[in-house]
């Protein structure tokens, strides 16, 4: 199926790579150690979230819900949004239009 969007795809992608580096232990969605994380230099592991963000925008064209650590990254079609939930709190909104 997929996820419409009407913003260029690497600006989609930037502003979910923010959103994800908020997220506490993200690494680990990747199989990642802690120790392995702590050992990326900071440009290292923006990569690695560049990664994480393109995997779950692609995932979340076949799912509507996925878990990255403690949030909810979740694909809402009828606002054209991928939402990130910690709890009841919301975290981010990406924009997809």
């Amino acid at each position: 199926m997929g996820i419409k969007f009407g913003r260029e795809y690497r600006d989609i992608i930037d502003d979910f790579t923010i959103a994800l580096q908020e997220i506490e232990r993200c690494h680990e969605f990747l199989d990642m150690s802690a120790e392995d994380w702590d050992e990326l230099n900071e440009g290292e592991r923006k990569e690695c979230i560049k990664t994480l963000a393109d995997d779950l925008f692609y995932g979340l064209g076949t799912e509507a819900q996925m878990s990255v650590s403690d949030c909810t990254v979740t694909h809402d079609p009828k606002r054209h949004v991928i939402r990130i939930d910690r709890g009841e709190a919301l975290t981010r909104v990406i924009h997809l239009v």
